[in-house]
């Protein structure tokens, strides 16, 4: 039928509606395609945004704010399934959109948020930032979401255009989120220290104050080495709990940070290994420092608690940084140093969160758990899990605080 509307459509442009009832036929059809497009354009808004889960309520936006919160990265695939949802409230969805994991989240109460990153160069432009932000409100809500992660990593010196127009993306990114989406959460990533680590020197405290909270990356520690080219811990505990205490003491509320913690840990291949089991590394410079941990490569946590049973020492303990290790020969027979976290490093760090008032704990990420079937991952996986509540470990708590 479409097909004839359209070929009397030509044939009366071809005549250039030389009669009444041509101009009339050609009128009322030109009416019936604009509007018949207008039907269909919004027949594709409706289905692109229908609620996919399996109730409608499912799609509203997570409103409740919890006492504790525990913010997980998920990279993609549906690991997620196997995630602790008695603990879980947030989810920062790094990978590929599904849906099936918006739907699951929303029926546990928890948010699912979007990864939101852009050059810094781009935004400085106020009309640039502002169509960043329309777009990603949009986007959240074609998508059922509850916020964004903003995950900004770059370089800025203080007082540069970029600093400035930073801090001013978080809060405009805030406002839109709020105002479009009541109930959202706007949070943003940085480093586990303020004092400049890796040449992002941000107006943290004016950051913290736009945000909903700040997710405190105290991992990856070692991007800066400024000493001995040595392996040693991703997040050793004392160098990580001083610079949350950095972090407080810019005025910025506890309750504005998450700390998070690494399942992943780093493999360095040993230029020299000394009998006290000093591993020396090659010299790899990042952002002005002579090395840094990009001389090793991450490993999961999972592959970690395969490889150490296969090791040479074992799993080991580093009192100064209260750390696990081990150490392990490749095919080739050089000595590896491989430092992690595990079950007790995190504890520790939760009992501190748990003195200090923090307002959760988060890790990087949540797919670098094994959740086979196998009896023994399936343990370490609780293990891992049960070590983000420091309620669980009030005793630890009390112990720190009476230590200090």
């Amino acid at each position: 039928m479409l097909v004839s509307i359209v070929s009397v459509l030509l044939i009366c442009r071809q005549k250039l509606c030389s009669s009444l009832q041509c101009f009339i036929i050609c009128f009322s059809i030109n009416m019936w395609i604009t509007l018949s497009l207008f039907v269909l354009t919004l027949t594709v808004q409706v289905w692109s945004n229908a609620c996919p889960c399996a109730r409608e309520e499912l799609c509203l936006p997570v409103r409740s704010q919890p006492a504790f919160e525990v913010f997980v990265f998920d990279v993609g695939k549906k690991a997620w399934k196997f995630y602790d949802w008695t603990k879980v409230t947030t989810v920062a969805a790094f990978g590929e959109y599904d849906a099936e994991l918006m739907c699951y989240a929303h029926s546990k109460g928890a948010r699912v948020v979007l990864k939101g990153d852009v050059p810094l160069s781009y935004i400085v432009d106020p009309v640039n930032r502002t169509a960043w932000i329309q777009e990603k409100v949009q986007l959240a809500k074609s998508r059922f979401m509850d916020g964004i992660n903003i995950d900004v990593e770059q370089a800025v010196e203080t007082g540069s255009p970029e600093y400035y127009a930073l801090t001013a993306l978080v809060k405009e990114t805030t406002e839109n989120f709020h105002t479009e989406i009541p109930g959202s959460q706007v949070s943003f990533d940085v480093a586990w220290s303020p004092k400049c680590i890796d040449k992002r020197c941000y107006d943290y405290l004016a950051i913290a104050q736009s945000c909903d909270l700040l997710f405190v990356m105290s991992y990856d520690e070692q991007s800066q080495i400024w000493g001995d080219c040595i392996a040693m811990a991703n997040a050793p505990f004392n160098q990580t709990l001083t610079a949350y205490d950095q972090y407080i003491s810019m005025n910025i509320e506890p309750k504005k940070l998450v700390m998070g913690v690494p399942w992943y840990g780093y493999d360095y291949s040993c230029l020299n290994f000394t009998k006290e089991g000093i591993c020396t590394i090659p010299k790899v410079p990042f952002r002005g420092a002579p090395c840094s941990d990009a001389s090793g490569k991450q490993i999961p946590y999972s592959i970690m608690m395969k490889q150490i049973n296969s090791s040479i020492s074992g799993r080991l303990w580093d009192e100064n940084q209260r750390a696990p290790y081990y150490n392990y020969k490749d095919t080739e027979g050089r000595v590896h140093q491989v430092w992690y976290d595990d079950p007790e490093s995190i504890a520790l760090k939760a009992a501190y969160v748990a003195q200090r008032g923090l307002k959760g704990m988060g890790m990087w990420n949540g797919n670098l758990l094994d959740y086979s079937s196998d009896p023994i991952a399936q343990q370490r996986t609780v293990d891992m899990w049960n070590a983000l509540t420091p309620s669980e470990h009030r005793e630890s708590a009390a112990v720190l605080s009476q230590t200090e």
